[in-house]
């Protein structure tokens, strides 16, 4: 990513704040700050102004921060936001907006108090959110890239599926690939389940051994130069009934019809009613428990939500996963899911691995 392209969203992010009401705002979300400035430390805020921006992080960073940013950087010893704070205040800014859904009750609460009393705190919700929705070339190009080295770690991991092997292992096996072929850390812990534990869409993975007769369920995902990836596909050892063959048709369908209709300007819960309605002739509607997926970019889970309620029309450049499921407590649960790029005609698919249910 290119220094004018942070700056250019710093810009765009300045021109938010007058219909947000503020003056200023106090970025503390690292995701957001990373976005706007390129810096990619643990410790850092962003006070972005009308006219600038300036970056806060502590002395750890300092050469790092100056090294990805041409954000003008204060290095403090301490807390952040106090020195955020003590600008504002020298700067005689009235009207402060904070990330409602970052910043901790004690830290608004230290922030107010350094601030003068005519100064004026504002919940602001989603102004940077709104902006990473839509992804810049540069940035599809690097979700590509996590894309295929998520998808190349699990063809790599799916021989080991076998007799005995353990959730655990697998999990592991699958995080040590991604990571060998070039992505800094998992977007999530895998989800490895087999048997009625893949009924669990969040199972986190146990020393369970795999028998025969059992589904498998590997849920997964990279970070590769801060951008995530996610892909969800099944595995059965032993021949599958028929009973288990119907199920996987009822979700491959249920995803076919949510993908079909992905395009720009249709709603997000355009797309999850179609996954339902798929899913409802097989008589499976109830058994699906969760939304039919999510944006996702500098963190796994990113606006929109494509689930029952989401208006959000998608519009071209978005990052999004299509993953309907059913769970079943006595059988197990069986979940389809691809990381696509939202077009002006459709979507792009951009997982190569194939959807066939691997039998063992």
């Amino acid at each position: 990513m290119t220094h004018s392209e942070h700056a250019q969203r710093r810009c765009l992010a300045s021109e938010h704040l007058a219909e947000r009401k503020a003056d200023a705002l106090v970025i503390t979300s690292l995701a957001n700050v990373r976005y706007l400035t390129g810096f990619t430390g643990s410790n850092g805020l962003v006070l972005l102004l009308r006219d600038r921006a300036l970056l806060f992080t502590d002395p750890r960073y300092g050469l790092q921060a100056a090294g990805e940013t041409d954000c003008k950087v204060h290095v403090e010893r301490g807390p952040l936001n106090l020195a955020a704070a003590a600008l504002l205040r020298r700067k005689a800014i009235r009207r402060i907006g904070y990330e409602k859904g970052n910043l901790s009750h004690n830290s608004y609460l230290a922030l107010d108090d350094r601030l003068p009393v005519s100064a004026r705190l504002i919940p602001v919700e989603g102004l940077v959110e709104n902006l990473r929705m839509v992804k810049s070339p540069a940035e599809m190009a690097l979700i590509r890239r996590s894309v295929l080295t998520n998808s190349e770690a699990f063809s790599q991991t799916i021989p080991l599926v076998r007799p005995g092997v353990t959730e655990l292992d697998l999990a592991a096996e699958l995080e040590f690939r991604m990571r060998r072929l070039g992505a800094e850390k998992p977007s999530f812990e895998s989800i490895v389940a087999f048997g009625p534990r893949s009924a669990l869409p969040h199972a986190s993975p146990t020393a369970n051994r795999l028998t025969a007769g059992s589904l498998v369920l590997i849920d997964m995902g990279a970070f590769q130069d801060g951008y995530a990836s996610d892909m969800t596909r099944m595995a059965y050892l032993g021949r599958p009934s028929a009973r288990i063959r119907r199920l996987y048709r009822a979700v491959l369908e249920a995803q076919l019809a949510a993908l079909a209709v992905v395009r720009e300007g249709v709603t997000a819960e355009t797309v999850d009613r179609a996954a339902r309605r798929a899913l409802a002739r097989y008589d499976l509607e109830r058994a699906f428990v969760h939304s039919t997926g999510h944006g996702l970019g500098l963190e796994i889970h990113e606006m929109p939500k494509l689930g029952r309620k989401d208006k959000t029309r998608l519009q071209a450049g978005m990052a999004v996963t299509i993953e309907p499921g059913v769970y079943l407590q006595e059988l197990g649960g069986i979940r389809i899911e691809d990381t696509v790029a939202v077009t002006r005609d459709g979507c792009e698919i951009l997982t190569p691995t194939s959807k066939e249910l691997v039998v063992i």
